[in-house]
């Protein structure tokens, strides 16, 4: 049943995204400007021992669309509250954990379509690495969109007003991003800011997807990848499936 539920709350949101063009192209712009207007600047530069700039850069660019994008994902629910659609679920057979499950695989899957339309484009600009790398990545982007749409849609359940959910979005958003060298290693800043980016989960994903840019797949930076997206991820949704069993929606 948990299945059967989740593919029918899935379609559902799937079909209304494929009826939002505006979402699936513009969800992509912030990761590509910075791709256009900011990898330039970077190539040729030592940003690493191992592999180009495009291999530092564009990782980070994959995370950061799954970072932003899954973190204010919540703002649908939001919607669906204010307009009487929860409401209506409510009373409905359908799974609770579903109702979290179908939204996150719809958003994983969107974030990975534009992930790959990135890579797209970053290949026209000189990223050369391999397709188990690529994959890997899209791998990643994918258990980060499930992990960070669940706690948002998890947040949302609490809040009332888009006024509440954004300044706490974005108090979160902008501290993981900054520290866990989305743009460029942290190994190139002062030591305590290394050591204090170590802290915060994304840098794992951030260095392993990295490795896996320039070939190298049994590092111990794939490793704790692994792990903590993996755990983040049961973490996440066990939170969210929470919040929506007990919400009643």
């Amino acid at each position: 049943m948990l299945l059967h539920d989740t593919a029918i709350v899935f379609g559902r949101y799937a079909r209304q995204t494929l009826r939002s063009r505006f979402q699936i192209l513009f969800g992509i712009l912030m990761p590509l400007l910075y791709l256009l207007f900011f990898g330039p600047l970077l190539t040729g530069l030592p940003l690493g021992p191992d592999g180009d700039s495009w291999q530092v850069l564009v990782p980070g660019l994959l995370l950061q669309l799954g970072l932003f994008g899954a973190s204010f994902a919540g703002f649908a629910v939001i919607i669906d509250k204010s307009t009487g659609v929860m409401e209506r679920m409510r009373v409905t057979p359908v799974s609770r954990a579903a109702l979290l499950l179908g939204r996150a695989l719809r958003d994983a899957l969107l974030f990975v379509f534009q992930a790959v339309l990135l890579v797209l484009v970053a290949v026209l600009m000189g990223l050369r690495a391999p397709l188990p790398g690529v994959l890997i990545g899209f791998a990643f982007v994918g258990l980060l969109t499930v992990s960070l749409a669940s706690l948002s849609y998890a947040l949302a359940m609490k809040v009332g007003t888009p006024q509440e959910f954004g300044p706490v979005i974005n108090s979160l958003t902008m501290p993981a991003m900054l520290l866990s060298g989305l743009m460029l290693p942290m190994t190139l800043g002062p030591q305590w800011l290394d050591v204090l980016s170590h802290f915060t989960p994304l840098r794992y994903l951030v260095d392993a997807v990295r490795d896996a840019y320039v070939g190298s797949y049994a590092t111990a930076h794939m490793l704790y990848g692994v792990l903590v997206s993996l755990g983040f991820a049961v973490l996440a949704v066990t939170v969210g499936t929470r919040v929506f069993r007990r919400a009643g929606a």
